[in-house]
């Protein structure tokens, strides 16, 4: 049976998981086959079970997280994304390039809240945004003429490889 691949796994998706699990192990599925179904460990599954079984349904629902809560919320969050897709330019920044220490400052001065720039970069990973540095295009730059020198100068400047050692054993 090939494993289900679901990962990563929201708190909604999580649920339904569990809900699966339990289902197929109604329909008669070992805990062992449910568990490569779904790629988690058997005693994931007998845990879900224990948890049905103590609880009822509501074992299988997700628990309340522990730990601090975001400092932004969703909307926040979805307006922070926003504003990386436009110009930094349209924020009052010299150049088009988005940093962290740049976007703490915009969320300081729209939200009051202050974030650290060296948390706002792995912040920034989770929800999807990788650094992109634009490639730099040199200001006089003619493709025709870089196309001449590649075709004619290039071969005749670029070494050739090395013919292979034979070496003669037979001696």
């Amino acid at each position: 049976m090939a494993a289900m691949t679901l990962l990563p796994w929201t708190a909604p998706i999580a649920e339904q998981v569990r809900i699966l699990a339990l289902l197929r192990l109604s329909q008669g599925w070992t805990q062992e086959e449910v568990a490569e179904f779904l790629g988690v460990h058997r005693r994931t599954v007998r845990r879900w079970q224990r948890r049905l079984r103590q609880e009822g349904e509501a074992g299988l629902c997700n628990r309340p997280r522990s730990g601090r809560p975001p400092k932004l919320s969703a909307a926040q969050t979805e307006q922070v994304l926003c504003w990386i897709e436009s110009n930094p330019r349209d924020f009052g920044f010299v150049t088009q390039r988005w940093t962290a220490p740049r976007l703490a400052v915009v969320i300081q001065e729209a939200f009051g809240v202050q974030i650290n720039h060296r948390y706002l970069n792995g912040w920034l990973r989770c929800h999807g945004v990788t650094p992109q540095i634009p490639q730099r295009q040199p200001r006089e730059r003619d493709p025709l003429l870089i196309e001449a020198w590649l075709r004619h100068q290039w071969p005749r400047i670029k070494k050739s490889p090395r013919p292979p050692c034979t070496l003669d054993f037979q001696r």
